[in-house]
């Protein structure tokens, strides 16, 4: 946390947090754009912001995009604005504002205590997702490979598969389930169904003593229910926040409880 605190009190590096939280996913370039400083000023802001969490980047392509991470905002708020609300009004409609606003991709970024390759086999092994998500999860992981639930086929497929770096594959669509689950109609479900589908990617950079894993569920037609659903915002449902919770503590203490 005092890192976190550090990155917020520096008033060009809350700056740049607005400058995402208008439009996230932005490349350095686009950050200095209208802003007096230095690109290496920019530069060395964003690694602070970084280091602290409180943004996450992807590359696509050439291009190094980034991200607000609302997850350190979510600690400060349980540690501190319930207890000291007054005090911290500011840091309240930070983490307001980051749970409401519209997106349209979600990005999470977690810091996993084991190695490349037994976080991947956690990500593919049907016994590990059995543990952590709960449905056993079930492929060949090869690009164009189906992707099975629980033997269920729910037409996803793998898009790409890069042992021990890179795993990708589409996402399923709304099912009969989801209806019941957060209690949609007959009607409304049919329309939930002409959505575009979208695709999550895995990520997996090694570190010193931690992996760090960044999650990027993208291609959804603005905000929709599976979205909110995915990213934790609909609250009958933790989304990867709580997916991935309950895979770091798994690998990392044995158990998820």
């Amino acid at each position: 946390m005092d890192e976190v605190f550090k990155a917020l009190a520096d008033p060009h590096r809350r700056e740049l947090l607005d400058r995402l939280y208008r439009r996230n996913g932005q490349t350095l370039q686009e950050l200095c754009a209208g802003l007096d400083m230095a690109r290496q000023s920019v530069t060395k802001h964003l690694a602070v912001l970084e280091a602290a969490g409180v943004i996450t980047t992807t590359r696509r392509g050439r291009e190094k995009l980034h991200f607000l991470d609302a997850a350190p905002i979510n600690d400060i708020a349980d540690r501190w604005i319930g207890r000291y609300r007054q005090q911290a009004r500011a840091l309240a409609d930070l983490k307001r504002t980051l749970e409401d606003r519209p997106m349209a991709e979600f990005v999470y970024t977690t810091y996993i205590k084991t190695t490349p390759e037994q976080l991947w086999n956690a990500l593919i092994d049907p016994a590990f997702t059995k543990q952590y998500w709960g449905s056993e999860l079930k492929s060949e992981w090869t690009p164009g490979a189906p992707i099975y639930w629980d033997d269920e086929d729910l037409d996803q497929v793998v898009l790409t598969s890069e042992p021990p770096r890179l795993l990708s594959y589409t996402w399923h669509n709304y099912q009969p389930a989801h209806a019941t689950f957060f209690g949609w109609d007959d009607d409304y479900l049919a329309r939930l169904t002409t959505e575009d589908r979208s695709k999550v990617t895995f990520t997996l950079e090694p570190g010193d003593d931690a992996v760090k894993l960044t999650i990027v569920h993208d291609g959804f037609a603005g905000d929709t229910e599976m979205l909110r659903a995915i990213s934790g915002r609909n609250p009958k449902s933790g989304g990867w926040p709580q997916i991935l919770a309950n895979l770091k503590t798994l690998l990392e203490t044995g158990s998820t409880f």
